[in-house]
């Protein structure tokens, strides 16, 4: 298995443990240089983004995985991570309908976390 999945395993069930709503996994290898994976996930308060934040964080950290940056902890709306390979992008509810980045980037293939 490719570092970038054991990473987006890893992080997708880091959101799961703090009950992140609506968890999708983007494929943007064939659409972009960034990454090549986006894992967007959201919560319904401040709080709970921040707890998702800190709980792949701490899942990642422990697997191994270094990450390159964080914005947005503190304002709580759009946090996102960047672990190189994979960006983790953890909105509140009505940031991630406001912002809509499954529109975006929807030439990314959505993939399901069995298909990893």
């Amino acid at each position: 298995m490719s570092r970038s999945k054991e990473m987006v395993k890893t992080a997708y069930h880091a959101l799961e443990d703090k009950k992140a709503f609506d968890i999708k996994i983007l494929d943007i290898r064939s659409v972009s240089s960034i990454a090549d994976y986006f894992v967007i996930a959201d919560g319904t308060s401040r709080n709970q983004v921040q707890a998702m934040c800190n709980n792949v964080e701490e899942y990642m950290e422990k697997s191994g995985f270094q990450m390159k940056s964080a914005e947005g902890y503190s304002e709580g709306g759009w946090i996102l991570l960047d672990y190189y390979d994979i960006i983790i992008h953890i909105f509140s509810d009505e940031a991630r309908r406001f912002y809509n980045i499954e529109r975006i980037w929807s030439d990314g293939a959505v993939v399901s976390i069995q298909d990893l």
